[in-house]
């Protein structure tokens, strides 16, 4: 750069040896403080120039997405251009003896010729815009690196869950959705081939693997039961179960869980206790004294399993039948529901006359049977 400043100044002081005999002091000053201030221009345009050579390589380095030929060519160019003005413009400025004083006079400034004087000014003024460009392009590289810098920052304070989820989902920043749409629109709505998130894609890969090995370990291999055994064990286990809480809960019986029960032991103890609580009112064979006959199909209040049971445990107060649930256990009651629900169709001696709604029992009766041990319990 200085090089070429000292050639450009070199060519404009031969141009004006040429003037020397039509020149004076005042001109030779001027000349020389434009002479200066360009070179002092053309040093200060080198500096800005290095400094912007360096800020760009910089700033290329990081970004990786510029070269620095383009920007050392421009300003090769732009410095041969100066040059190859300067000898050109001062080269048709040559002076003969024959113009006279007049001629001098009219056609110079401050004792320089027009020509001489407008070149040297206009070589200022253009160092001075390239100088003032430099400055503009020096200062936008600065506030890219500081707004770049700014966004590191706020990357680095970010929790790592959030780098994490935003790595994990690809997320692509808004503007970049136009580089991203495709011609499909619908009713404003816009297409975008963007990528599968990662977490979908590893989810799926994950999936691929888990057939392989499932399909392996179920239905080659069979080293494990397959879903019909798992649900024939579970029945199992569940029946197992079920047997333990009914043979535990015995005395749980209430009149939405009771059945009919059809073991011997079961109907003889409903029948003692038929015989000493209920046989005054409706007859040892169930036949009906004060209350209504038990062995025909009609009953005042229902007459199914449950039915029943509920009418002993809590009794007809407005009839005169009490309740029996303080009296007896749940499984006595059942007992007694049992006995009286076997006398149906017996048909005694001296049975009284039907009473209230024929009702016919079409469920069908399920076996069942109470532990010896919790019966004897569940009495005392």
């Amino acid at each position: 750069m200085a090089l070429l400043g000292l050639c450009a100044t070199v060519s404009t002081a031969n141009v004006f040896a040429a003037d020397a005999p039509q020149s004076s002091a005042p001109a030779n000053g001027v000349t020389m403080i434009l002479i200066t201030v360009a070179c002092v221009l053309m040093l200060v345009i080198g500096m800005l120039g290095s400094v912007l050579i360096g800020a760009a390589q910089y700033y290329l380095d990081r970004l990786k997405e510029r070269t620095k030929a383009s920007t050392s060519a421009a300003k090769a160019v732009m410095i041969a251009g100066l040059c190859l003005i300067t000898p050109v413009a001062f080269a048709g400025e040559g002076t003969t003896d024959e113009k006279t004083t007049l001629e001098v006079v009219s056609t110079t400034i401050g004792g320089m010729s027009k020509g001489s004087f407008y070149l040297l000014t206009g070589v200022i003024a253009l160092e001075v815009i390239i100088m003032l460009g430099m400055l503009y392009f020096v200062q936008q590289l600065i506030a890219k690196e500081k707004a770049e810098v700014a966004v590191e920052l706020r990357a680095a304070k970010e929790p790592a869950w959030k780098k994490w989820w935003a790595k994990m989902n690809s997320f692509r920043p808004v503007h970049e959705e136009k580089a991203l749409a495709l011609d499909h629109n619908y009713d404003g709505i816009v297409e975008l081939d963007n990528n599968l998130p990662p977490w979908w894609l590893y989810g799926f890969y994950a999936c691929i693997l888990f057939s392989f090995i499932y399909i392996y370990r179920f239905h080659v291999s069979h080293s494990a039961p397959s879903t019909i055994q798992e649900y024939e064990i579970a029945v199992a286990d569940a029946e197992k179960e079920k047997a333990e809480y009914l043979k535990s809960s015995a005395n749980k019986v209430d009149e939405t869980t009771v059945t009919l029960l059809t073991d011997a032991t079961d109907l003889g103890e409903g029948k003692k206790l038929f015989g000493s609580s209920c046989a005054p009112c409706h007859g040892a064979e169930g036949q009906g004294v004060v209350g209504p006959n038990l062995t025909d199909d009609y009953w005042l209040y229902k007459g199914s399993v449950k039915d029943v049971f509920k009418t002993i445990k809590y009794g007809i107060p407005e009839k005169g039948m009490k309740s029996w649930k303080d009296d007896f256990s749940p499984v006595q009651l059942a007992q007694i529901t049992s006995y009286i629900k076997s006398l149906q169709g017996t048909k005694p001696a001296n049975a009284k006359e039907p009473q209230g709604e024929l009702f016919k029992d079409e469920a069908t009766a399920t076996t069942g049977s109470i532990n010896t041990a919790d019966r004897k319990l569940a009495i005392r």
